[in-house]
């Protein structure tokens, strides 16, 4: 994990305060799914073009979302800053949230698409407001370098973050301090709600992944597969699986239902060796597809790097 706990340098234009940059949104033609170009290529996407590149960050990519309804992208970069682009037309940066005083290690939406979640290598949290392009809340009470975190699918606004001080916390909006504390052994890199709500799941330097039942306060179950360090920890749309990576270079399927065997372990995938490997050893994700839930490796640090 030590790429992430670099801290960021001073950057020209960065300072502490928080700022908002808006540009105005062309009207171009979108492209209709199903079209066919002069080429004779059929398209299977709105995008202006088969492969869009996004240039505003002035430091690596680190974590990047699409909003609940796909037409806005979230990018948190070691420049410290958050920055909101259009997926479709010419997917111009229209907005940028600044405010965190390290690297962004990652972003989420919240399920109603009008907050952002972040979290820093500054030990904050931060929640933010995406109409009014604002900060509002800064959470502190971590003692280490925030990995990880992420908001619950569905239900109230509750959200867990993961530390480098063995700590898993749970939050609520509404509240100015954290709900729950969940003691781990080892630093923690990921972490993920259940779909339920009722469970946080967490993986760090012990190469293991904890289920915590939020009513006990207890690590209920750990599951044992990968031989390295786990860095991205997602829920399935259905909430039935777990998705694992590790810098085993490893993809790990685990079952989460409730009446499932003793051995939760489903499937895996070993991802290819090099620099492909090397830099998207942090990113994991479900994506649904045609009612089956496939598994994917997020590139966006691969695409942000050559820009």
């Amino acid at each position: 994990m030590a790429d992430k706990r670099v801290h960021s340098p001073d950057l020209d234009g960065f300072g502490n305060g928080q700022a908002l940059v808006k540009r105005q949104r062309t009207d171009d033609q979108q492209i209709v799914i199903g079209s066919v170009t002069k080429d004779g290529i059929r398209r299977t996407s709105n995008l202006l073009a088969p492969t869009m590149q996004l240039v505003g960050h002035g430091g690596d990519v680190l974590s990047m979302r699409f909003s609940p309804d796909g037409a806005s992208i979230a990018s948190g970069s070691f420049d410290r800053t958050i920055l909101l682009w259009r997926t479709y037309d010419e997917c111009e940066n229209y907005m940028m949230l600044r405010g965190h005083k390290n690297a962004v290690l990652e972003v989420h939406w919240f399920t109603s698409a009008d907050h952002i979640l972040s979290c820093s290598a500054d030990k904050s949290v931060r929640c933010w407001d995406v109409e009014a392009g604002m900060q509002v809340k800064r959470l502190t009470e971590h003692i280490g370098i925030v990995n990880s975190c992420c908001p619950l699918q569905r239900g109230p606004p509750l959200f867990v973050s993961g530390s480098d001080d063995s700590k898993v916390k749970v939050w609520d909006m509404r509240s100015k301090r954290s709900v729950q504390t969940l003691d781990a052994t080892v630093p923690v890199c990921a972490v993920a709600f259940s779909a339920a709500g009722d469970q946080v799941y967490s993986g760090g330097l012990d190469n293991d992944i904890s289920v915590w039942e939020l009513r006990k306060g207890t690590a209920s179950l750990r599951m044992r597969g990968h031989s390295n360090t786990i860095t991205g920890l997602r829920v399935s749309p259905d909430g039935n699986h777990l998705l694992s990576n590790s810098m085993d270079n490893t993809l790990r399927v685990w079952d989460m239902r409730p009446f499932a065997p003793a051995n939760r372990y489903a499937s895996s995938a070993a991802r290819g060796q090099g620099t492909l490997a090397y830099v998207a050893v942090y990113c994991c994700n479900f994506v649904q597809l045609d009612s089956r839930d496939l598994l994917a490796v997020s590139m966006c640090v691969v695409l942000c790097r050559v820009c």
